[in-house]
């Protein structure tokens, strides 16, 4: 498979002179050709530099950032074969839907004939064909990201890179959204690179993803392996929520090991590998999130909510599978 993406030893810093802060910090990554690539992490962990320095609207203090095998890292964003989503939609308010989709291409001196049957095109893509002749201010929140979607798409990059393009949708559009994107993706076949702070959305659309901290790639992989194998704390705790557990407690002194809230089972009192006191109950619908104290160590743990639910200061007994810990990195 080739490669879409190579960023080798890339630092990004800001600031002033003397106290730089290092945005970006010694990054290396390869994103195969064709693949839906999230960068996921929280504010200010990098992520959205990075995918600043891959479409050149940054440049790196040093480093290497190579697109398709050519070295870009000089280059402007005009002369990249990328396009980008923003979270802002970017449209401009007195054209109609069908010029906004057409305008990379009349900048590109495209002749009309063919911008329109293009613009028309990414329109019926994003189904919304029947919508052209409207302003973005006469479209939901939705139908403009969708907007903002056909023109990225409409000059055809090899790459596209969304900068939280969901985040101003409420929870169902944003779904709905995802959906979408993902389906589009994978029709066209280009490379989509993701950002998001949102974990849940990064594993559901991610053929892989990379997780950020500090300016750094704590883990990349698939989701199933971010999630099931964490390497470190910070991997285990913001990939789904995960109790970290001190070894000395299961007899393995020297480890810090992560345990999935679902994989806590909850028996009557006196049962399971630890007593623990009820100490919180969130209900979530078709789950409910218990906070436990056994002996000065805080469990979580996902329980169906059909059945009743413990209450507060009840005593719980506590268990899991052995095979349901993961050793992390120290």
């Amino acid at each position: 498979m080739n490669t879409a993406v190579s960023l080798e030893r890339l630092v990004c810093t800001f600031g002033p002179v003397g106290q730089p802060v290092r945005a970006v910090d010694g990054v290396d990554l390869d994103i195969p050709e064709g693949e839906f690539y999230s960068l996921l992490g929280p504010s200010g962990s990098g992520k959205t530099t990075v995918l600043r320095l891959i479409g050149g609207f940054e440049s790196p203090d040093s480093g290497t950032v190579r697109l398709f095998g050519q070295d870009v890292t000089a280059q402007p964003p005009y002369k990249r074969d990328v396009n980008t989503v923003f979270q802002d939609y970017a449209l401009f308010p007195h054209l109609s839907v069908q010029d906004n989709v057409a305008y990379p291409l009349t900048v590109r001196g495209v002749p009309g004939a063919e911008r329109r049957r293009r613009a028309g095109e990414m329109l019926d893509l994003v189904r919304l064909t029947a919508y052209g002749n409207r302003r973005p201010a006469q479209l939901s929140g939705g139908q403009r990201q969708r907007v903002a979607l056909a023109r990225a798409l409409a000059a055809r990059p090899r790459l596209l890179l969304l900068d939280e393009p969901l985040g101003a949708l409420d929870l169902k559009l944003r779904e709905q959204m995802q959906q979408e994107l993902r389906s589009i993706q994978r029709q066209l076949g280009l490379t989509f690179i993701y950002v998001t702070h949102d974990q849940g959305e990064a594993l559901s659309m991610s053929d892989r993803l990379a997780v950020f901290s500090a300016g750094r790639i704590e883990q990349q992989g698939t989701p199933h392996e971010l999630y099931e194998y964490p390497r470190t704390a910070f991997v285990a705790d913001f990939v789904g929520g995960a109790n970290l557990l001190p070894g000395e407690r299961l007899g393995r002194p020297g480890e810090r090991l992560a345990l999935r809230p679902e994989r806590v089972e909850v028996l009557p009192a006196g049962q399971g590998t630890w007593q623990a006191t009820v100490r919180g109950v969130q209900y979530l619908g078709a789950q409910t999130r218990l906070e436990l104290d056994a002996g000065g160590v805080t469990v979580l743990a996902l329980i169906p909510s059909a059945g009743g639910l413990p209450a507060l200061g009840e005593v719980r007994g506590l268990r899991w599978e052995t095979s349901a810990l993961r050793v992390l990195e120290r």
